[in-house]
């Protein structure tokens, strides 16, 4: 049987921690910025991480 191959769009989109955690990029920042407060703004450059069955998901097509 032939390996199994990763799913490249979630590869391009999830990245692991050292630790072996999911991090992810936060959504709503692509267009009506206007509308956003600074504050939101901020907030939304920052990543943050996937927890449960979200990240054993993820990890399984990032590593497949």
């Amino acid at each position: 049987m032939p390996k199994m191959k990763s799913n490249r769009a979630a590869k391009k989109r999830f990245k692991l921690t050292g630790s072996g955690k999911v991090k992810r990029s936060k959504a709503y920042k692509r267009h009506k910025l206007l509308n956003k407060t600074k504050k939101q703004k901020r907030a939304l450059r920052s990543s943050g991480l996937l927890t449960g069955g979200d990240a054993k998901k993820v990890l399984k097509s990032i590593s497949a």
